[in-house]
């Protein structure tokens, strides 16, 4: 068997503060294989976004680790952290998190600019031709409908041909027929470019549509 390309090993997570030591994650273990997709579910503060964050490497654990293409991510200190993330990692995120003095190109140009790409700009028009916004590669985030904007997102996050795909309610602020289109192309582009894609979610539709469902409840895997 090949190397899960996200190992998280007996993570915990407990935050301190003035009224006592509250506990978020507790003992949270397994692994994901290259190309799988797999839903995070449970209940409004049972630690979904917190384990999201860990295993992006955004947060850190109290205890245990995460392994992302077989690098200890906790053994990096943060610039390299950051480093493995943009070769490794792209997010989608509920609130869409575009620039918004930055056109859609160049938007979804930016990592590409960052990772010192020559062909940033032809490789982001082609990306938003693919999400169906060929027409709007000039237009800025505030005249784009919500399901537009978060097309811009997806084709940000999947134009650095990631690893993986991390989304956190990717459909949570979208009408249900947006919110369909935009999960459609998030499994379409997984497919074709063969990303592992971890997504949290309260849809039950949406969760049921991936290969592995992690239930976490009051913390814990169920």
């Amino acid at each position: 068997m090949s190397e899960p390309i996200i190992s998280v090993e007996h993570v915990s997570k407990s935050v301190t503060d003035s009224t006592g030591t509250l506990a978020i994650l507790r003992d949270i273990d397994f692994s994901l294989a290259a190309r799988e997709t797999a839903a995070i579910v449970g209940a409004s503060g049972s630690g979904k976004s917190t384990l999201l964050s860990i295993v992006a490497g955004l947060d850190t654990p109290t205890s245990g680790t995460v392994r992302l293409a077989g690098q200890d991510l906790f053994a990096l200190d943060e610039d390299n952290r950051a480093a493995l993330r943009a070769r490794q990692v792209g997010f989608v995120f509920q609130s869409f998190q575009l620039m918004g003095n930055l056109s859609a190109l160049e938007n979804v140009m930016l990592p590409l600019e960052l990772a010192g790409r020559r062909d940033a700009r032809k490789a982001a028009t082609e990306m938003l031709g693919r999400v169906g916004l060929g027409e709007r590669l000039g237009h800025y985030p505030k005249v784009l409908s919500g399901g537009e904007q978060q097309r811009v997102a997806l084709a940000r996050a999947f134009v650095v041909q990631p690893a993986v795909l991390l989304a956190d309610e990717p459909t949570g602020s979208l009408d249900f027929a947006t919110g369909e289109t935009v999960m459609q192309l998030m499994f379409d582009l997984n497919r074709e470019l063969g990303t592992t894609l971890v997504l949290v979610t309260h849809d039950r539709a949406i969760a049921q549509r991936c290969e592995r469902k992690i239930t976490i409840e009051a913390g814990r895997l169920v």
